[in-house]
């Protein structure tokens, strides 16, 4: 099969409510999958999903050209590495090779061919065990993922409190935002657990949040993304 595209225009903003999405199934037939990027072949693009494992899954060995980023959400992912529970964030770079499995089924949140270079560095971190530092402004708490001198890309979780006093917050480079646990809104919108927001280079917004919310945020991956 040719080249698709899912969300490939770049320059535009895009909201997708992942909860109320269909699964579709992966090539594994246990894998069950909600692409909201894709751009290339259908089984070897460029791609951000949330991901389903079912209780005994497997899937072959296999590689990761341009790198693999994996944030757990729920029950516990496994490869030959180690068991990974709900909370671990992996960023397996270029030339990393696993054979994923799950004894009980998980959820994840997966980003594939998005971090070219051999040079980066393969993170492991339980984020549930780490502080949380202060953030740029009130009620804002932060546990940073993955920054590298050299790349562009940086990735954080953030925790804003209830009614935090955010103000408006502009992406210089682009952002990816998706939402762990509870919601926020913003001019254009309410996004609640397992929303994916896509803001482009030079957006901005004012987010607001009544009851707090828990987010992935990533910033500058833009650099790395292929449009379709």
């Amino acid at each position: 099969m040719g080249s698709v595209a899912i969300n490939g225009d770049l320059s535009v903003r895009v909201a997708v409510d992942t909860a109320a999405m269909e699964w579709t199934p992966s090539p594994s037939r246990t894998v069950w999958r909600k692409r909201v990027h894709l751009v290339g072949p259908v089984e070897a693009g460029q791609v951000t999903s949330v991901v389903r494992y079912e209780p005994g899954s497997t899937f072959h060995a296999h590689d990761h050209p341009d790198g693999e980023e994996i944030l757990v959400l729920d029950g516990v992912f496994s490869d030959e590495h180690g068991d990974w529970p709900a909370g671990t964030y992996l960023l397996n770079p270029e030339g990393f090779r696993h054979a994923p499995f799950s004894r009980e089924g998980c959820v994840l949140l997966v980003k594939l061919r998005q971090y070219p270079s051999r040079a980066r560095a393969h993170v492991v971190a339980i984020t549930q065990s780490m502080e949380w530092k202060l953030g740029d402004r009130a009620g804002v708490e932060v546990r940073p993922l993955y920054e590298q001198k050299g790349f562009a890309d940086t990735v954080r979780l953030e925790r804003w409190a209830p009614s935090a006093g955010l103000g408006g917050r502009s992406y210089e480079n682009g952002a990816e935002l998706f939402v762990l646990h509870g919601s926020f809104e913003d001019e254009q919108g309410r996004y609640s657990e397992r929303a994916w927001l896509r803001l482009p280079p030079g957006a901005r917004h004012a987010p607001t949040t009544g009851d707090g919310c828990e987010l992935y945020i990533k910033e500058g991956g833009f650099a790395y993304l292929r449009a379709g």
